[in-house]
């Protein structure tokens, strides 16, 4: 029932939008607005119905649910900790910005610098279908900071991402 207020509320403040957009250009017909104005609202509201559209596809049971993000270092020894580092850094940061709660279960240190594996505990609506797509092998490449020839070093870093199952599927 509260998913599906959700989504109620969510075409309510889109209508609502739609509605503003109408007015708005009625009064940019009479002079009383701007057209940067009408141009402003219309963004505004093309967002919001970008964001509805792409939620619509989160349509599994288990894509609203938490998650278990696991990252583990690759070949590349050094370099390959220090990517398995900023991959940890870069998902806490964009859970942080989208309002997830970030919990670390487990961590191993790299022996230099970085890590080895990392757990983490994502938690907040739609976390595993938002994360969903970034099970895989992460590359990068780079001139390391860790080699004294100053080479290109490959490094290779892997995620998992794991739905929190519950009693709901």
């Amino acid at each position: 029932m509260k998913d599906h207020k959700k989504w109620v509320e969510k075409y309510n403040y889109l209508q609502g939008l739609v509605d503003d957009l109408e007015v708005l250009l009625e009064f940019q017909k009479a002079g009383e607005a701007t057209e940067q104005e009408v141009d402003e609202k219309y963004r505004e509201m093309l967002a919001e119905l970008d964001e509805i559209e792409f939620r619509t596809t989160l349509d599994q049971p288990e894509d609203q649910l938490s998650c278990i993000l696991e990252i583990n270092a690759g070949a590349g020894g050094t370099e390959a900790c220090d990517w398995a580092s900023m991959l940890q850094r870069m998902y806490i940061m964009w859970a942080e910005k989208n309002d997830f709660k970030v919990l670390e279960l487990d961590r191993i240190d790299g022996d230099v610098a970085g890590i080895k594996s990392v757990s983490l505990e994502i938690d907040g609506e739609f976390a595993y279908g938002m994360l969903k797509g970034e099970n895989g092998v992460h590359r990068l490449v780079r001139v390391s900071p860790f080699n004294a020839q100053g080479k290109r070093m490959t490094s290779f870093a892997s995620v998992f991402v794991h739905p929190m199952i519950d009693d709901t599927i």
